[in-house]
């Protein structure tokens, strides 16, 4: 079925215009994501004082990795709970059926919403960057083909992430509720992907260990092209992991989808 342009634009801001309406959230978004980038970048520069290189990073490489690492949570950080518009909402509350009646399928609502809210987040990272970047907190990529390089891995990297959201949220139609699922998540996901720190400072057992699951696909391997921890001529090998994460959940969440239709059933509602 087709999905008129108008139709899905609709779809495409639900999220975002939540926010843009709300002047307190925007405000409170914008000063945790200050104080943030701010702890981080001076944590990092405390601990790079008595040392100019640990695990092969200097100072100016660890510090905008963490800057960019914060940056880059904000993409995909934006409070659907607050507009009800959760998959563990409308499955508690019985809406969830109307997803399934919808001129637009679920599948493609869910996807457009998505696109909205990542481009709406890149909008804000983007902007932190360009500060950071002006008021020297960062450092550029060293060359044309390291950026272009980066900004394929960052498009692979969120690509992926939004295939792992949507597992989470497809794990409510037989769990019915997944806070607990949400949150193992959101932990697994800053841990194994290199938010708190980059990969290379843990053991290799914990390297060999993430490399098995998608997550150090969504940040660890962007930033890492981006600081020079891998190289422009050992991309290749990484952007292909990273899309062939993509096809695999792809398929796995597609097949999700055709049997969460058969267990469209409601708590409560």
């Amino acid at each position: 079925m087709s999905v008129s342009a108008p139709r899905g634009w609709r779809a495409a801001r639900v999220t975002p215009l939540g926010e843009l309406h709300t002047p307190p959230r925007m405000t409170a978004a914008l000063l945790r994501l200050t104080v943030q980038v701010v702890l981080v970048a001076s944590l990092w520069r405390g601990l790079y004082a008595a040392t100019g290189t640990t695990a092969g990073l200097t100072r100016d490489q660890a510090v905008t990795y963490a800057v960019l690492a914060v940056l880059a949570t904000r993409i995909r950080e934006l409070d659907q709970y607050s507009g009800r518009d959760t998959v563990q909402q409308h499955m508690h509350f019985g809406t969830i059926v109307y997803w399934y009646l919808r001129p637009l399928p679920p599948q493609r609502y869910y996807a457009l919403r998505a696109l909205g809210e990542q481009v709406y987040g890149l909008a804000w990272a983007s902007a932190g960057y360009l500060i950071c970047l002006a008021a020297g907190v960062v450092d550029p990529p060293t060359s044309a083909a390291v950026a272009g390089v980066f900004a394929l891995s960052v498009l692979l990297g969120q690509w992926v992430q939004y295939y792992v959201m949507l597992v989470i949220d497809q794990l409510c139609f037989w769990t019915l509720r997944n806070g607990a699922a949400i949150m193992i998540l959101i932990f697994a996901q800053n841990l194994l992907s290199g938010v708190y720190a980059p990969l290379w400072f843990f053991p290799d057992w914990f390297i060999t260990l993430s490399r098995l699951l998608p997550f150090q696909a969504t940040l660890s391997v962007p930033l890492s092209l981006y600081v020079g921890r891998i190289p422009v001529s050992d991309a290749a090998p990484e952007l292909a992991l990273q899309a062939a994460w993509v096809v695999a959940l792809a398929l796995f969440t597609r097949l999700l989808w055709r049997r969460a239709a058969r267990r469209v059933i409601s708590q409560g509602g």
